[in-house]
């Protein structure tokens, strides 16, 4: 499995606040539901079908 990169993230608290309440509803860690979100995004831009 490739390493994965570290980014610093400046982020507005209550888009802080409102990430981790959507993480725990998911029982993921901030870090995973970013994750999450940001390749179901890139899902969306390049047209890739779920492939499940």
């Amino acid at each position: 499995m490739a390493q994965k990169k570290a980014v610093i993230l400046r982020i507005d608290p209550k888009l802080w606040k409102d990430l981790n309440i959507w993480a725990k509803d998911e029982l993921r860690s901030l870090n995973g539901q970013i994750e999450y979100v940001l390749r179901e995004a890139i899902k969306r831009r390049t047209g890739e079908k779920d492939k499940n």
